[in-house]
């Protein structure tokens, strides 16, 4: 696409004000918007005020807050591009906790910048990433005023915590939001100066299985025997569930899964580089377990996955307590494939449960929360168009790759707004989302601002917008 002046101008000034929005990202990275933890709620509040206050900045109207019960949600638009596409740019606000934080190499919530890497809690995940979509926005009306295209904004703090909210006000008010497509750069790129889109992911099943036994914990040396003992029974249902060949033993659940296509293959036969050399680099291991028969590219992003988070019960403290404990849970997940979901795999996850249940022991299975994954066409021209902006932008062809993580939202976005969704991020998988020293790449936070200004450029040239004014 030719470059016209007015776009030089606004790259120009975005390369003139980078330290202001190095600024505005210390700022953001310093509240400690912990959605999970109730103590932060105020915290919370603080952040949806800063992107509200970044959202006036970028000119946009309407920018409100949205209580839907829970952290606000942060909304505003720009609708003067008449006959032009509107996009909605969607991202989050709150991020996980910092547990273990003695692992961190500098304090969580102050931000500290080392070999080019911003280090603080969210700064990919996903405030660094959001804020640069924004500061495009703010870019362009700054440097030129106005906008190619219509642009809303819809903004959570509940992204982390199962987002409830969001949920409520799309499945409750999508008429509020009307778009073309959905731009969400909550995602990661291949690799560094390697454009991706993501055009799948997996959604999730949260639970907890609950083990109960005896009316009350036991002596072990006094019942030890004949007491049934909840933590055993668990240890010998998660063995059931999932064997040393990395198979999910749930009947049913296979059927399920919507098969990978040989073009996704063929995608996926392109990217460059050895995935099991940037894995041994990535996770510090040598031998990558699960189903030998698919390659760990598949693996990871399109077959199903059933993990073991944490086991709760009897005693958890330094020292010896020699006590069978009453009740003992353990937390696990499983992410699903495209027409695997929460509600038809549930039944499957309870009744292979109690059938792996010993006796003396009763079960229950809980569900915590659950998302649908989804694989977006990416043969339509608002994907197309983001394919051109990031090539052009890192001078590089852009990949396209499934995500094995989990956007619960994405789904209902396409669902109740018939909309794509576009997801272009600019995050790295090594950045330690979710883990101790979380990072960002300070040059694809630039590339991000960059970026969004031309996919926004790129977007203006598609015919047939429906929501403009």
């Amino acid at each position: 696409m030719a470059v016209s002046s007015q776009t030089q101008a606004v790259h120009a000034y975005i390369d003139q004000h980078r330290d202001d929005y190095l600024n505005d990202l210390k700022t953001f990275l310093r509240i400690p918007s912990i959605s999970t933890l109730p103590k932060h709620k105020k915290d919370m509040q603080r952040a949806a005020e800063f992107v509200q206050q970044q959202l006036t900045a970028a000119r946009m109207e309407n920018v409100r807050l949205i209580d839907m019960g829970g952290a606000p949600l942060v909304a505003g638009e720009w609708l003067h591009a008449a006959g032009k596409p509107t996009i909605l740019i969607y991202g989050h606000y709150d991020v996980q906790p910092v547990d273990p934080e003695h692992l961190w190499e500098s304090k969580p919530f102050e931000p500290t910048i080392r070999d080019g890497k911003i280090y603080a809690r969210g700064a990919t995940d996903d405030k660094g990433q959001v804020l640069a979509m924004i500061e495009g926005v703010k870019a362009l009306m700054a440097a030129a005023g106005k906008l190619p295209v219509n642009v809303r904004f819809l903004i959570e703090g509940e992204e982390e915590y199962g987002g409830a909210g969001i949920e409520k006000y799309v499945t409750e008010r999508a008429e509020e939001i009307p778009c073309d497509a959905v731009l969400i750069a909550d995602t990661h790129m291949l690799g560094p100066g390697l454009p991706s889109i993501v055009y799948g992911t997996r959604g999730i099943l949260f639970a907890e299985i609950v083990a109960r036994g005896a009316a009350h914990d036991l002596h072990s040396g006094t019942y030890g025997g004949v007491a049934p003992n909840p933590l055993h029974a668990l240890a010998l249902i998660i063995a059931g569930l999932k064997g040393k060949d990395g198979a999910i033993k749930l009947p049913g659940l296979e059927k399920l899964a919507k098969p990978v296509t040989d073009e996704e293959r063929g995608w996926w036969a392109q990217h460059p580089g050895s995935v099991e050399e940037r894995l041994q680099r990535e996770m510090g291991v040598g031998v990558f377990p699960g189903e030998q028969e698919f390659a760990p590219t598949e693996r990871m992003a399109a077959r199903a996955t059933f993990e073991v988070h944490g086991f709760v019960g009897g005693f958890q403290d330094e020292g010896a307590k020699t006590v069978i404990p009453a009740e003992a849970k353990v937390k696990v997940s499983l992410r699903l494939v495209p027409d695997q979901t929460p509600d038809n795999v549930l039944p499957l996850l309870r009744k292979q449960v109690a059938k792996l249940t010993p006796p003396g022991v009763q079960t229950d299975v809980q569900l915590v929360h659950g998302g649908l994954g989804m694989v977006v066409d990416v043969h339509n021209p608002y994907i197309e168009a983001a394919s051109a902006a990031l090539s052009e932008e890192y001078n590089h062809p852009t990949y396209f790759l499934r995500e094995g993580g989990s956007i619960p939202i994405a789904p209902l976005f396409m669902e109740r707004l018939h909309a794509p969704i576009v997801f272009a991020g600019y995050g790295l998988a090594d950045e330690g989302l979710h883990a101790p020293n979380e990072h960002f790449n300070l040059d694809n936070f630039y590339h991000g601002i960059h970026g969004t200004v031309r996919y926004l450029e790129h977007v203006a040239t598609i015919k047939g917008g429906r929501h403009g004014k």
